[in-house]
């Protein structure tokens, strides 16, 4: 039989990801508001919202199709941070994360017709010092708006900006592939 994904993603850096596996892949659109009810902890808050985004995907999946659903966050001093809203948010938190550690969390839910597997990956993050100037010409390339943290590690200021990762370099850029390749392997015998 062969395995078609249904990716519930509008991220183009997860389209060209899962692409790269080898299965056929479409897209599907999920809409479900990003939030989480009461207190959960930094490190839950991707897997959750993969789950969340999982369960708003109501058509039935038939023998052969699994969805996959996925979130990235990035924590730094235990808060979340998530996409900015505006340049002047996209600054701070690259500001927030010059210098620092930081770690990277993507949750991922895969669901087939009759089973569901969920996880997290972890992957910590080192930005080098990062002067204001950098940061501003980064924001004015425009591209990181749609990013968790205001950064993406495939673009300039991932080249010039982190001087190391421990951990999945694609998790970084939002779907863990060798993990999810793993859990799908398993998913569909």
């Amino acid at each position: 039989m062969t395995t078609t994904l249904l990716l519930a993603s509008k991220s183009p850096r997860r389209r060209q990801l899962l692409a790269q596996l080898g299965y056929a892949m479409r897209t599907v659109d999920v809409e479900v508001e990003e939030c989480l009810q009461g207190h959960v902890p930094a490190a839950e808050v991707a897997e959750r919202l993969a789950l969340l985004k999982s369960q708003a995907y109501k058509e039935p999946l038939t023998a052969g199709e699994v969805l996959v659903t996925a979130d990235t966050v990035v924590v730094s001093e235990g808060m979340v941070l998530g996409k900015p809203h505006d340049a002047t948010e996209a600054f701070h938190m690259l500001r927030q994360l010059s210098g620092a550690a930081h770690q990277v969390y993507t949750g991922v839910c895969m669901r087939s017709a009759v089973a569901q597997v969920a996880f997290s990956e972890r992957t910590d993050v080192w930005f080098r010092p990062l002067s204001d100037e950098t940061i501003r010409t980064y924001i004015a390339q425009g591209t990181c708006m749609d990013k968790a943290g205001a950064y993406g590690i495939q673009e300039w200021i991932g080249m010039v900006g982190v001087e190391r990762i421990e951990g999945c370099y694609f998790n970084v850029m939002g779907l863990p592939l060798s993990r999810l390749y793993c859990e799908l392997q398993t998913l569909i015998r």
